[in-house]
């Protein structure tokens, strides 16, 4: 069998490399910058003043002296007269500096006078002034590619007036699932019918890890059928990866391997549990080379599969850190099947003495998808391993971090 970390480069090759995008600053929040991008202006723009209060020469701002108030300058005024010797002005937070002066009096400092103020307080040169340039110069690097953008990004990129940012694309991800066991939610069931649950939790689960995904309509078990559909889609263009759960296990009426085994798909047991039947490969669909990705059947090993194989592919895509894993104690024995990696559902505590302990979360059963929808992580048992006794350190992939 293809040991796990084969298996999960094998699929990260796939994952195509992300186009740059422009979007608009506001609608860029979370994704990665493609490059650096420079300042086309400086941060501020004009020295202005970091207080409200007076801006005077420090040489006439002695300490009990009164000025005569020349003018005021609030924020945004754009037609700001030089200083006259011997006099102030009254200024606003973020207001420009006039020419002339050099220092600000705060408005604490003073009597607060309109027309004449007297200063209590001189004032040091240069002391509260916001320098032109001081937080950027133009030409300098304002953002920097790989860097993940935030609020304080967003905030950044506006107040230099950029209106859009090169950012990675997400890549866009086709989900199918097969089964002409599959019902849609909201149908009334018939003997041997269950409802689909695959396609719209791997969508949500793409879409969760920063990527965009649809849901492809195709559940009967037929290989044309299944073919003309896929190549239907793929001629309209805009799909990077076509994910399919279902059809790829050893058995009779295996759609996605009847269809796909023989056109570049690469069928193999990859050594875990649960999500021991995997596939990855590139499809040629029309004249198109689409990179294919197939998972189980199995609610949980299709979702376990997407967490240990795509969700890491598609993160370093898009140039985004993977789950985080964290070491913690487990709460009681595990058994582990001999030769096979396991990825056991748990729940995470955080102990009185601050330690963290683990619990498996029901059985190994892989249709046993209401314990995944309460477990916090995964706990990765190597495939060497047997038995761990109660107490013994595990490494567990973290699920809502």
């Amino acid at each position: 069998m293809r040991p796990v970390d084969e298996h999960r480069a094998a699929v990260a090759a796939l994952v195509p490399a992300p186009r740059t995008v422009d979007v608009p600053v506001a609608d860029a929040l979370g994704r990665v910058l493609a490059r650096d991008v420079p300042a086309p202006l400086s941060l501020p723009p004009f020295t202005n003043s970091a207080m409200d209060g007076y801006a005077v020469r420090a040489a006439d701002a002695v300490a009990g002296e009164v000025l005569p108030v020349a003018f005021d300058v609030p924020a945004g005024r754009t037609d700001v007269p030089a200083l006259p010797v011997g006099a102030a002005c009254r200024i606003m937070t973020g207001a420009p500096v006039p020419d002339g002066a050099d220092a600000i009096v705060p408005v604490e400092r003073t009597d607060g006078g309109i027309e004449r103020v007297r200063i209590d307080e001189a004032p040091e040169p240069g002391r509260f002034f916001r320098a032109a340039g001081s937080d950027i110069g133009a030409g300098d690097v304002a953002l920097r590619g790989g860097e993940t953008v935030g609020p304080a990004v967003v905030g950044f990129a506006a107040a230099l007036g950029l209106t859009t940012v090169p950012v990675l694309a997400p890549p866009h991800v086709a989900v199918l699932s097969t089964g002409s066991e599959l019902v849609e939610p909201g149908t009334p069931l018939r003997p041997g019918q269950i409802y689909e649950s695959n396609a719209p939790m791997l969508a949500s689960a793409i879409r969760e890890a920063g990527a965009t995904a649809e849901v492809v309509r195709f559940v009967a078990d037929d290989a044309d059928a299944f073919l003309a559909r896929l190549a239907e889609r793929i001629s309209a263009g805009g799909v990077d990866l076509v994910v399919t759960s279902g059809g790829v296990s050893a058995g009779a009426f295996e759609v996605v391997k009847d269809a796909l085994a023989s056109r570049g798909v690469d069928f193999v047991k990859v050594a875990m549990q649960p999500g021991m039947p995997q596939g990855c490969g590139t499809v040629d669909l029309g004249g198109v080379q689409v990179p294919f990705v197939t998972f189980p059947g199995n609610p949980v090993s299709a979702l376990v599969s997407f967490e240990v194989f795509l969700r890491p592919a598609l993160r370093a895509a898009m140039g985004l850190p993977d789950r985080p894993r964290r070491v913690a104690r487990l709460a009681e024995p595990v058994d582990s099947i001999p030769a096979k990696r396991q990825y056991l559902r748990g729940l995470l505590t955080r102990n009185a003495d601050g330690t963290d302990s683990v619990s498996v979360l029901g059985g190994p059963g892989s249709h046993y998808l209401r314990w995944l929808s309460q477990a916090d992580c995964l706990l990765d048992v190597p495939a060497e391993v047997e038995h761990l006794a109660a107490g013994t350190p595990v490494e567990l992939i973290l699920l809502n971090d």
